[in-house]
């Protein structure tokens, strides 16, 4: 069951963050309003960590699940907490950027290799997803720093 509730959580996560780079565009004020929800993520992320307990799983989910966690929180702190647009201006705030897109990285790694290693197609597919998703995420800082930003 951990294999397919990981699957669908990385597909749901790579959906999100796609549907996010493309609103970001001319839609700041909406995802202003919206973008907490991809937060909620972080319930199945931690249901999912059970699953990797109960049904004795390689440790390699937890890890991937934790990196997930660590990236959702950093998400919360830089945008709700102490809202701080690093974005802005990345040369300026690269102490913040630098560990905030290891995290992005490795958490795309995660959700790529671990249905690898269970299905080829659903490997595929999340390999897919993460390339559309780094170029909307591209395309997306492209136009914001176009308008000034």
């Amino acid at each position: 069951m951990l294999e397919i509730f990981y699957f669908f959580l990385g597909l749901v996560n790579s959906v999100f963050l796609i549907f996010i780079f493309l609103i970001r565009r001319n839609r700041l004020a909406l995802l202003k309003r919206i973008g907490w929800l991809y937060l909620l993520l972080a319930i199945p992320a931690t249901y999912a960590i059970i699953l990797v307990v109960l049904e004795h799983k390689t440790v390699k989910y937890g890890i991937f699940l934790v990196i997930f966690l660590a990236f959702l929180a950093m998400e919360w702190m830089f945008d709700y907490v102490f809202k701080i647009d690093f974005r802005g201006n990345l040369k300026k705030n690269w102490k913040l950027t630098v560990p905030y897109l290891c995290l992005y990285y490795a958490m795309n790694y995660g959700f790529v290799v671990m249905p690898w290693k269970t299905s080829l197609a659903w490997g595929i597919i999340m390999l897919i997803l993460f390339v559309i998703q780094i170029i909307t995420n591209i395309i997306s800082h492209h136009n914001h720093r176009g308008r000034g930003g």
